[in-house]
This record gives C-alpha cells, structure tokens and sequence, in this order.
C-alpha cells in the first residue's frame, strides 16, 4: 500500500524540474513573435499558442508552473512579441504586466476627417474610404455630444498611443473624449462672452488653424476674422473654399471660387462663418479663437515663407500683395 508520503514525491520531483529548468527570466532569441491572447482565453489555449511558435516548450508543463505561481488566471489580453525559447519568467511576467504590442497614431493639427480617418484606418486595419463615410453619419452627433453637424472638427489633434488592433470605434471614441476635455469651465465663460456657440469657436479655430503657418499669428488672423465678421464682411477664408472644392489646391483660382460659388462652406460667396469646421483646431487655435489680438486689420497675404503681411484698407492690402508677387518672383 503507497503511502501519502510515496503519493506526493513524484509531484514534488516535477515542481523541481519545472522551477530549476524553466523559472528563467531570458527573453530568448531571435526576431520577435507576435501572439494574440484573446479577452475570457483559458490559459492553456494561450499556452498552446506560444509552444506552436517555440517561444515555450511543453505547454503542459508550462501551464502546471503558471498554476503553482498563481499567475495563470492573471495574465491580460492583448497581442504580445516574444522570441523563441523565452525564459518562463519572462513570458509570465510580460502576460501578467500586460505589456502589449503598441502603436502610436499622430493626428496633426489642422487635418480633414477624411485624411484623419486615413491614420484611423491603418491602425485598426479597416477601408480607410468606408471609415470616412461611416465618421460623417450626422447621427454620430448626437451618439459623442458634439455640436456638429458631423464629426469634422472634433476628432482631436494629438500624439495617441494604442494596443494593437484596438478597434476604429475605441480610437474614435477616445479622440472625441480628449476634445470634451479641451472645453473647461473657463474657455466656456469666453465664448458666452463673445456671444459664439462652442460649434462657431471650433469652426473659426479650423479656419485659423489652416491659414497660420507661425503660431504667433494665430490671435492677428483671429482678429481679422472677428472684424470682419462684427461688420458683416465677407470672410473670404481660402481653406473654407478649399474644403468646398473637396481638396487641397496649391494655388486657389478664381475660377475654383466661381465653380463652388453656391456652396455653404465658400466664405467668399456666403457671409458670415460656414456651417461647421473644416478640419480638426488645435487647443492653441481654439484659445486664438476666443481671445483674438487687440487690432483692427482686416486683411492679410502669405509671403513665400508662410508669414502674413496684416493690413487695415485694401488700398494696403494691394499694396501687400504686389509685395509678395515681388517676393515670389525674386525668390525670396
């Protein structure tokens, strides 16, 4: 008859081996692997997985060292790289840490929806023109408590880090939540002092946002823009028409003006400030948007190096411009 002692010895025996040959902390060799450990996985498919890439060797044994450190019902989803004959420690550590594969998703400022939707969909790996279209359902307003009337404007510019393969809907989720956070109690107080809604600061931000090259401007253009809106001047914003065009255009034609003239986002055909942005502020130019610099210009030219000449008159912006032809033309 075996005793209790004699039953117990060769589950010792095994915990030994499991401990001595396997309780490594090398972060074993070659390129890295990518795993996937799916959200609810039991713990021997995520064991299985790693053995089939050789980043572990017997499963069995692995998950038995999981079980007897209390780890195996810690570990967290994700997708993870290790290399092949990883120590155990290593790997345990990195399941539990929850130390996934990342990826960074750069939103600068002043960018559409359209090109926005572009960077969301290589990250999350869906149709970039179907994301697009999906980000202009108008219901989407509603859904994310932005003013509208779509999602232009709102998704907001910043440096974002994400879990590999997070989905479309998380990313955009989380990029609207940033923009909510740039509207404090203070920035609210400064657009009810101008009598703007927060839809029209955001509107105006893209606008600036867009023609600024030099930070430092941002409040100069603002203000040209506030005067010419106090006296019921024509914006004439060329971004505004741009986006009407559907495009970029190195150089805006008169007769790119004249082929959107009805459009509601042609500042310079329809007065006052269009129906929404036209790109995705930053919270510099939203700050330029309500607190626009004490002058009284109303126009302004871009010089060759992105700098603006601000005048009062349009005899002085002729003037401006026939300077920056000139600048042009030299090279300068």
């Amino acid at each position: 008859m075996r005793t209790e002692r004699s039953r117990r010895v060769p589950h010792v025996l095994l915990l030994a081996v499991v401990f001595c040959a396997c309780g490594e902390s090398s972060s074993g060799t070659g390129d890295p692997l990518r795993v996937r450990v799916p959200a609810g996985a039991a713990f021997a498919l995520v064991a299985d997985s790693l053995a089939a890439k050789d980043i572990i060797g017997s499963p069995r044994l692995f998950r038995l060292y999981a079980r007897v450190r209390g780890e195996a019902t810690k570990i967290k989803p994700g997708t993870y790289e290790f290399r092949r004959e990883s120590g155990w420690d290593h790997v345990l550590a990195e399941l539990v840490a929850g130390n996934i594969v990342t990826e960074r998703l750069v939103i600068p400022e002043g960018l559409r929806l359209d090109e926005i939707a572009e960077r969301i969909a290589a990250l999350a790996g869906v149709d970039a023109d179907s994301l697009a279209g999906a980000l202009r359902d108008t219901s989407l307003v509603t859904r994310f408590a932005v003013p509208g009337p779509t999602l232009e404007g709102y998704l907001y510019p910043s440096t974002y880090t994400f879990p590999l393969d997070t989905e479309a809907d998380v990313v955009v989720e989380h990029l609207i939540d940033t923009y909510h956070q740039i509207w404090t109690a203070a920035r609210r107080g400064m657009a009810d002092s101008l009598g703007m809604t927060e839809r029209q600061v955001v509107t105006l931000a893209s606008i600036i946002e867009t023609e600024a090259v030099l930070p430092a401007e941002m409040p100069i253009i603002s203000a040209v823009y506030h005067n010419r809106l106090r006296i019921g001047m024509p914006l004439q914003a060329d971004p505004t028409v741009q986006y009407a065009l559907g495009g970029h255009r190195e150089r805006l034609l008169y007769a790119d003006i004249d082929r959107v003239a009805d459009h509601p986002y042609n500042t310079y055909t329809q007065s006052g400030l269009p129906p929404g942005p036209i790109a995705s502020p930053s919270e510099r130019a939203i700050d330029a948007a309500l607190s626009p610099a004490d002058v009284d210009f109303l126009y302004f030219v871009a010089r060759p190096d992105g700098s603006h000449i601000f005048t009062r008159t349009l005899a002085e912006h002729n003037r401006a411009r026939a300077e920056v032809r000139r600048l042009q033309t030299s090279g300068s």
